[in-house]
């Protein structure tokens, strides 16, 4: 029989009351949490029973915390949904007692999630997507998330669609943080347009009242060369190259994408790594042509442009004239 033995202390309101063995009541108890009980190690009383396990329901393991934390029921609070993301979904059923003698459902949601909230998601689950594809960190996905949240609640960018709006969130996402990508990278793992894309750029920059600095050469050269498995010494020629253009304007109006694609270019033919056009434009996402026509721009002042310790492999006036 259990037994239950208070201080008198304990029984006269002034401090919570002590569950201890009557016959030890010096002796730790041991918890059998299989069971619930509480039971004296040093005669074997059950001194307590049906006691309730705080602990968590799962072993959480080092290597797991990357991903989920299974010592709580359910998902994480997602404080991007107005609804704290805290609603009940039940699945639907599959055997004969889940349906009543109509066939429908006999369990059925009480309270779903709301439209906007469900529309969210879905936006975060394609952010998350498109920035898988091209290898983003998850910083860029928070940003890109808190981006189009802001966007969506402003409902500044009416008739656009949600694809659209998350597509070009992604892209200022990767502008803030100093990681740009092109828009044809980015159009390349979504499903909307390029021109779409930049519309809607244009319309959250206003809309959020932010602006981004410009992009340089500088922003592109290690990824492209890094892609294109180039040196670090064509690397280092072909930045040297495409800042000494812009600097000495031989580029105007061209994008710094296209002067980057033909920087790389001549240092690669300047060196033993050499690298066609078709193949920097596969990286790059520009047309062979555009490659050709920024060359041509640069290739007058080739000997200018290199810098000093660069070990020409090719000559400057042995590099093709297109």
């Amino acid at each position: 029989m259990n037994s239950l033995s208070f201080s008198a202390s304990a029984c006269r309101g002034e401090t919570l009351p002590k569950v201890q063995c009557p016959n030890h009541p010096d002796a730790i108890l041991v918890e059998d949490y299989r069971a619930g009980d509480m039971i004296c190690p040093e005669c074997g009383l059950v001194v307590g029973d049906r006691v309730i396990d705080v602990g968590s329901e799962w072993r959480t393991f080092t290597n797991d915390k990357e991903t989920k934390d299974p010592s709580r029921v359910g998902d994480a609070q997602n404080p991007l949904l107005n609804g704290g993301d805290l609603t009940t979904m039940i699945s639907k059923g599959t055997g004969a007692a889940s349906f009543d003698e109509f066939g429908n459902s006999k369990y059925q949601n009480r309270r779903t999630m709301s439209s906007s909230d469900r529309a969210m998601l879905n936006a975060f689950k394609e952010i998350s997507t498109m920035a898988d594809r091209i290898n983003l960190p998850r910083n860029i996905i928070d940003q890109t998330n808190n981006l189009f949240k802001q966007v969506y609640e402003q409902k500044s960018l009416k008739g656009r669609s949600n694809d659209a709006i998350a597509s070009a969130c992604l892209y200022l996402a990767c502008r803030q943080e100093s990681v740009p990508r092109t828009f044809k990278e980015i159009c390349a793992v979504s499903r909307i347009s390029k021109k779409e894309i930049g519309r809607c750029f244009k319309l959250i920059l206003k809309a959020l009242e932010t602006s981004v600095d410009l992009i340089t050469t500088s922003d592109f050269m290690s990824r492209f060369c890094s892609n294109l498995g180039l040196p670090k010494q064509v690397q280092m020629a072909a930045t040297y190259i495409a800042r000494k253009a812009v600097e000495l304007d031989l580029v105007p109006g061209r994008s710094p994408i296209s002067v980057a694609a033909a920087a790389i270019y001549m240092a690669s033919q300047a060196s033993a790594e050499k690298k066609t056009q078709k193949e920097i434009g596969d990286i790059t996402g520009v047309a062979d042509v555009t490659i050709r026509q920024s060359y041509r721009l640069i290739y007058p002042r080739a000997a200018n442009l290199f810098p000093p310790d660069f070990k020409f492999d090719t000559p400057v006036d042995k590099l093709p004239q297109l």
